[in-house]
């Protein structure tokens, strides 16, 4: 049986990718301080007699919070507050996490021989100025800005997996994951889809940042996952890929799409674009599908009734 470390494990994506790893027999220790992650997103899993859960803070070294002498077949790092709200509340956490805490994860991998996945983002791009973006593209970022805390910092653990691989040979695979929606996204976590969602939910204005032409693409949470798991057990040694559905919205057309599937009263309004928004985003899948056959099979209607139903329960 395979033993899998996930940090972030109840974060949004995290809690669904230790559901599918459970369902395909292997032990999991899961690793969250709670940052961002809700333990309610573990709920159907905490008593699960092959996983495990502790409460900590993974951007230290994995000695200080896990049981002497752990190894591991895979670790997948996946913590980190994903959103604006969240890493605006806590930048120095954002970057402790991807970068030091990608640091320590490789240096114990290396010594317990085990595979590494760190979870990146779409955001290495930056404000792009190629689209769509490509794994060889090197992006548009303000080292500076609001959002570098999480934007760099995940530049920088991508360098931190690039030169263990160089130096130890580290087994290491990397995902640049691009707008992801379903359920268990936190209704306040400042991102797209929450926001329309809420607000339509309670008949309150949808608000869209500028004009409303900047795009986005958004891959349902359940295509992710399966993509994540396809590239730790089958990806190629060191590769980095895009994951996400190349689907491209306005977010004018998402806002009319949410209060149709709602059926809501409310009005949608524009506000300021807020600083370093991205204007155009949309990723090229065309390494992963041709390496792995991967591509994502939920059209974002479908997508948006479950999501849509969860947020009916919590809202």
């Amino acid at each position: 049986m395979k033993h899998i470390l996930i940090t972030g494990a109840a974060g949004f994506i995290s809690s669904h990718l230790c559901e599918r790893l459970l369902e395909k027999g292997y032990h999991i220790t899961g690793v969250d301080n709670f940052i961002t992650g809700n333990k309610n997103n573990l709920s159907e899993i905490l008593d699960h007699e092959a996983f495990e859960f502790i409460e900590a803070d993974a951007s230290v070294k994995p000695s200080e919070y896990l049981p002497k002498d752990s190894t591991f077949d895979e670790i997948y790092h996946m913590a980190s507050p994903a959103s604006p709200r969240g890493y605006y509340l806590e930048p120095v956490k954002t970057y402790e996490i991807n970068s030091f805490g990608t640091h320590y994860l490789a240096e114990f991998a290396h010594q317990t021989k085990a595979k590494l996945f760190f979870a990146s983002t779409s955001e290495v791009y930056g404000d792009p100025q190629v689209h769509p973006q490509t794994e060889d593209y090197w992006g548009n970022v303000h080292i500076r800005g609001v959002r570098s805390c999480y934007d760099v910092s995940k530049r920088f653990g991508e360098m931190v997996q690039e030169v263990w691989m160089r130096q130890y040979d580290l087994q290491v695979r990397t995902v640049r994951i691009f707008n992801t929606y379903g359920p268990r996204m936190d209704p306040q976590d400042g991102r797209v889809i929450p926001n329309f969602i809420t607000q339509a939910l309670k008949n309150e204005d949808l608000t869209v940042y500028g004009d409303g032409s900047q795009t986005r693409s958004f891959c349902f949470v359940d295509d992710l996952v399966n993509g994540i798991i396809q590239i730790m057990e089958s990806g190629e040694q060191g590769e980095y890929y895009n994951l996400g559905n190349p689907d491209e919205y306005t977010m004018l057309d998402l806002a009319k799409v949410i209060k149709d599937a709602t059926q809501s009263k409310s009005e949608i309004v524009f506000k300021p674009l807020p600083e370093d928004d991205p204007t155009r985003r949309k990723p090229d899948i065309s390494k992963v599908s041709q390496a792995l056959g991967w591509k994502p099979s939920t059209s974002l209607q479908d997508g948006l009734v479950k999501t849509i139903d969860y947020f009916q329960s919590v809202v």
